[in-house]
C-alpha cells in the first residue's frame, strides 16, 4: 500500500483494544523493529538499497526515533491522537493522488 504497518497497527490499539495513544506507538515502535532489519536485508538482497550508505540512514533513524519518542510524551494524549488523525488524512490524500495519477 506505500503505508506503513503502524498506519494500521495504532488505530487498532487504540480504537478496538482501548490502549493509549502513547502505549500503541511504543509497541508500534517495537514491531518496526525487526520488521525493519528484515526488509532493509531484502532490499540489499535485490539491490534496492546501498549499504555503504547504512551507516548514515541507521544511525539517523535511531536518533530521530528516540526524540520522536520523547516529544510523544510531552505531548497530551489527545492532541497526540488528533495530530496523528490529520497525518493519516493527509497520508491517504497522497495515496489517492498517486493511484488517480497512474
Amino acid at each position: 500500500m506505500g503505508m506503513g504497518g503502524g498506519t494500521l497497527l495504532i488505530p487498532l490499539l487504540t480504537i478496538f483494544s482501548q490502549v493509549s495513544q502513547i502505549l500503541a506507538q511504543g509497541y508500534n515502535l517495537l514491531a518496526f523493529l525487526p520488521m525493519s532489519v528484515v526488509a532493509i536485508l531484502i532490499h540489499i538482497k535485490n539491490k534496492l538499497i546501498q549499504p555503504k550508505f547504512l551507516w548514515l540512514l541507521i544511525p539517523s533513524g535511531i536518533i530521530f526515533a528516540i526524540i520522536g519518542s520523547f516529544l510523544a510524551n510531552l505531548i497530551d494524549a489527545n492532541v497526540l491522537k488528533l495530530l496523528f488523525g490529520i497525518f493519516l488524512i493527509i497520508l491517504s490524500l497522497f495515496e489517492f493522488v498517486k493511484i488517480f495519477k497512474k
